[in-house]
């Protein structure tokens, strides 16, 4: 890392964050183990989705968070709950509005559309709600990456979201293209770490926990 000089004094940049970013999807849903595209709706976990976050629970016991912050959906919430956390709400943790997808299936989508559409590529129309784009999702996302890089200066930063907006933050905090996401598998009740390498960001671990697909 080269030094920085400001006004002939030779200085070093600063040091990058040494604490680790911990997200936490949380557990099974009905409507995750059956596929459905569940963005805003405020399904429950099943009883095996809270087995999940006690699991997730336990692959988090030995870290000691400065911060931790939860979508206000009760599966995100009741996820941080039995993984022991007390986390502060946070909007911007929202999954994608799926507009006029919400519900459906990703065979039911392509069925009706007549092609292999994905949400990252080909978004999604207004419905109930009026959806988003890759973007504001990576947007929001961004305001949740500022705020806890901030506190990674301190400790650990825990995040308990969804499948598809933890995968575009994700790709934000690495400093990619936020439709990277699209190739970062991400099953319910699993955990996964970030943290800087030098000045870099990077991946330490990725969807650690049972397999257990959905969206």
């Amino acid at each position: 890392m080269r030094p920085l000089c400001h006004a002939g004094v030779v200085t070093s940049p600063p040091a990058p964050p040494a604490g680790r970013l911990v997200l936490l999807r949380h557990g099974e849903t009905q409507w995750s183990k059956s596929g459905q595209h569940t963005g805003r709706t405020d399904v429950p976990l099943t009883e095996h989705g809270e087995e999940l976050a006690r699991q997730s629970g336990r692959l988090v016991a030995d870290y000691h968070f400065v911060l931790a912050l939860t979508s206000p959906l009760q599966r995100a919430r009741r996820t941080a709950e039995l993984a022991g956390l007390t986390p502060e709400v946070d909007e911007d943790l929202l999954e994608w509005d799926y507009g006029g997808y919400e519900g459906l299936t990703t065979a039911t989508i392509r069925a009706d559309l007549g092609y292999d559409w994905t949400v990252f590529q080909n978004g999604v129309p207004a419905g109930d709600t009026p959806g988003e784009t890759v973007e504001e999702v990576a947007a929001r996302a961004s305001r949740v990456v500022k705020r806890a890089v901030a506190a990674m200066a301190e400790g650990d930063v825990a995040l308990v979201g969804h499948g598809h907006c933890l995968r575009v933050l994700t790709s934000v905090f690495l400093r990619q293209e936020p439709r990277l996401g699209a190739q970062l598998l991400l099953d319910a009740g699993s955990v996964s770490v970030l943290q800087f390498d030098r000045e870099q960001p990077a991946i330490r671990v990725w969807n650690q926990g049972p397999a257990v697909t959905g969206h």
